[in-house]
């Protein structure tokens, strides 16, 4: 039996103990309370570990982390972006009161007993909230990069005096687009500050059509030719032209054009009226061999018949007014070739803005005339005719004129294979659908007027080019003939340009 005495001291113990527990209870809840209101272990905002810190200094490490400037890369520069001038804004107090809810939310007791445990809670990751201005983004790319460290493209130049183009040099343009993608995420992330941006090639610049005028300018006075020149290219693709006339090596007006003998070079314009009368049945025999004939071998004969088919009497004139309809009011055919032998009566004599100049004179046949813009705007018309189905032919004359015949007209021109003038200025094997001329006096062999006009197809682009020459004295043929050369292999080195290696 349990002697009285010893209930005291077990009764002391009982107490002292119960003190013991009690205050080891209270101590552990002033822990638990004071790590309470930090985060918990394992717990990240924004990829920032802030377990075991109070909300101002978790703030103060995201905010360290975020608003630290990012490392960029571009080419060979280098240099740092604060994310404040991107339009980069963190949204800290999302964040922290995110955070501030997964530290109170739970049950108090649930995380006492955890902690009287020593076990760690599950982590939690606060996602990032910011928001990135990219206007205020693409407008730094694109102000203070872009603008700083591209590297443009230098376009080709040509060689003053020659034919030949300087080959450009390509540049270096920043992906804005990929650019803003990478730095956008690169800002949100708390590891990876840094970017490397990427850039596109941009092609080398073409020379201007300004630069090529000049050019060929160049050409003429370089040659010394002393008559009056003629020059006219139309570009096929985007419609620019180069319009030019030079008298004695100097510059003269182009409004109006001037006016040139026509020569053979206005059976361009008798095939398109034999074509307009005929339609179709214009390319049933023997239609095709005459017209073979007077653009191929530039006889007369086939000529005069393919006239008189259109009238026996008024052939010459029914052309001039087929022109007319097209708008084409400087050329005009008054009269059948006939022969030198049995010359044909002029049927009308015809005046036109062109031969009405006094400034200029090339001593125009009043037999047959144009000026290079007309010929070069027929010839125009064709190609649009016979590529688009469209143009002034088809809107004059749409129940005749189809693209299927004028791609035969041109087919027709693209048999005149002469190898000078024009052809001897581009590359064996080139397309050029033309119509050459020159007039040689029969008794002396002096030749005054000189003419080419033709379409020219190639890799870099397609384009009608058109040259008369007329000297009062005598058009001598060799330095004209490679003068006429000349200036095609320039147009013609301006659409395919070298390129650098």
């Amino acid at each position: 039996m349990r002697s009285s005495s010893s209930i005291p001291v077990l009764r002391g113990i009982s107490i002292g103990l119960l003190s013991i527990a009690l205050v080891m209870a209270v101590i552990s809840l002033i822990g638990y309370s004071r790590q309470r209101n930090n985060y918990p272990r394992g717990m990240t905002i924004a990829g920032v570990e802030v377990g075991g810190v109070d909300p101002r200094i978790a703030s103060e490490r995201v905010l360290q982390v975020y608003n630290s400037p990012i490392e960029v890369h571009y080419g060979e520069a280098t240099f740092h972006i604060d994310p404040t001038t991107v339009g980069f804004d963190l949204d800290m107090d999302s964040m922290i009161a995110a955070a501030d809810l997964e530290r109170t939310g739970g049950s108090f007791w649930g995380g006492y007993w955890n902690y009287l445990w020593n076990r760690d809670p599950a982590p939690v990751d606060v996602p990032l909230s910011a928001e990135i201005d990219e206007d205020q983004l693409i407008a730094y790319l694109r102000d203070e990069i872009s603008a700083r460290y591209d590297q443009p493209p230098t376009p080709a130049q040509p060689i003053p005096g020659g034919t030949s183009f300087t080959a450009g040099e390509p540049g270096t343009v920043l992906d804005i687009n990929s650019a803003v993608r990478l730095i956008e995420g690169t800002l949100r992330s708390p590891t990876n500050r840094t970017v490397i941006l990427s850039y596109q090639r941009s092609a080398a610049g073409r020379p201007t059509f300004q630069n090529l005028e000049i050019l060929l300018q160049q050409n003429v006075t370089v040659a010394e030719f002393d008559g009056v020149l003629g020059f006219y290219l139309f570009d096929l693709q985007n419609g620019q032209e180069i319009h030019f006339a030079m008298d004695k090596g100097e510059l003269i007006s182009v409004t109006p054009d001037v006016s040139f003998t026509a020569s053979s070079t206005v059976k361009i314009p008798i095939m398109v009226s034999y074509f307009i009368k005929n339609g179709s049945a214009a390319l049933e025999e023997p239609s095709p061999t005459l017209i073979l004939d007077m653009i191929r071998l530039s006889e007369n004969p086939p000529a005069d018949r393919l006239m008189e088919s259109l009238d026996q009497f008024r052939g010459p004139l029914v052309v001039t007014e087929d022109m007319r309809k097209i708008g084409l009011e400087n050329t005009f055919l008054a009269g059948f070739f006939c022969s030198a032998e049995f010359p044909c009566p002029l049927l009308e004599r015809i005046t036109t803005p062109a031969n009405q100049r006094t400034d200029v004179f090339t001593d125009p046949d009043p037999f047959n005339q144009t000026t290079p813009s007309d010929a070069g705007m027929l010839l125009t018309d064709i190609y649009q005719c016979a590529t688009e189905g469209g143009g002034a032919l088809v809107a004059a004359f749409p129940d005749k004129i189809n693209n299927e015949i004028c791609q035969q007209m041109i087919n027709f021109l693209t048999a005149d294979k002469i190898g000078v003038l024009i052809e001897a200025g581009v590359p064996e094997g080139t397309p050029v659908a033309h119509k050459h001329g020159w007039i040689t006096e029969p008794s002396t062999g002096v030749i005054q007027n000189i003419s080419d006009a033709g379409i020219v197809y190639t890799p870099g682009g397609n384009y009608v080019l058109v040259i008369y020459a007329y000297h009062p004295v005598q058009t001598i043929w060799e330095p004209v003939s490679a003068l006429f050369a000349q200036l095609s292999q320039t147009v013609y080195n301006f659409y395919n340009l070298p390129t650098s290696q």
